[in-house]
């Protein structure tokens, strides 16, 4: 767990960063594999890995500073003073007024291959064992789905992968995405299945409340491979196909690892 308050002197520092610093030249976290300082480093890392890795996609709207500081378990101070380093390094840009807040203007670029090692590698064990966690609970949402559907889900969920289809690359396709896997674990009829697989899915998030979409040079790729699963799926689950459903859901949701392995070989690290 991060500290919740980051102190003083440091905050001080943070704060009089020049514009166009990023975590990977700051003092302390150069680039190369070591251990960030403060906690405004760690959610800077977090932040720029997040958006890295496609949680947040550019054109993004971030959680408010407290909701971001309650997800992180820090405190608010800490999360404006990585806001703001962010902001200066052209990764986000900030409005205000009604509809304002944080917006991610790109993904982060070469320049985020420190922090994406440092946050991604110092959690792989249990990225890994709880993408294995969720990949085995949406083959177990999706059985239940296949075995409880009703009519009226079997179009709801046809209705979804239409409109998957027809989503734009990126962000549209992300929310389209999002909403197919819901439709699909509400026709699962199981409250407790449902619960469970958001709690563990919620532990893959590195910063962000959204499933994480990939690098820009591989997304249509991941997308195409989402649809082709898609299709197949939701014809398992409206036909009845209990252990077909199973075992695409399961396959399916193991894009989620590969996507963070990618992540970090693209960041340099180690292969895995």
């Amino acid at each position: 767990m991060t500290p919740r308050n980051l102190p003083t002197q440091q905050a001080q520092t943070a704060q009089s960063l020049p514009a166009g610093t990023l975590p990977s030249a700051l003092p302390g976290t150069l680039n190369s594999v070591q251990t960030v300082t403060t906690a405004v480093d760690q959610v800077t890392d977090r932040l720029i890995t997040a958006m890295a890795i496609g949680e947040y996609l550019p054109g993004s709207r971030l959680p408010a500073e407290r909701e971001l500081a309650t997800m992180l378990q820090v405190g608010r101070m800490t999360v404006r003073a990585a806001i703001s380093r962010l902001v200066d390094g052209g990764l986000l840009e900030t409005t205000r007024g009604r509809g304002g807040g944080s917006f991610v203007r790109q993904q982060a670029g070469s320049d985020s291959h420190a922090s994406v090692h440092r946050t991604l590698t110092a959690r792989w064990d249990a990225l890994r064992d709880t993408c294995e966690a969720v990949s085995l609970l949406h083959g177990t949402i999706a059985r239940a789905a296949a075995n409880n559907r009703t009519d009226a889900d079997a179009s709801i969920l046809r209705d979804r992968l239409e409109e998957f289809r027809a989503a734009a690359s990126g962000q549209p396709s992300q929310k389209a995405d999002e909403r197919l896997h819901l439709s699909i674990a509400e026709a699962a009829h199981n409250t407790t299945l449902q619960i469970t697989l958001f709690e563990v899915e919620s532990r893959v998030s590195i910063a962000a409340p959204s499933h994480l979409w990939g690098l820009p040079n591989g997304m249509r790729e991941m997308e195409a491979r989402a649809l082709e699963d898609h299709e197949n799926l939701v014809a398992a689950i409206c036909e009845g196909d209990v252990e077909r459903a199973g075992t695409i859901g399961t396959e399916h949701a193991q894009i989620d690892f590969e996507l963070l392995q990618a992540a970090l070989r693209e960041a340099n690290g180690p292969t895995i």
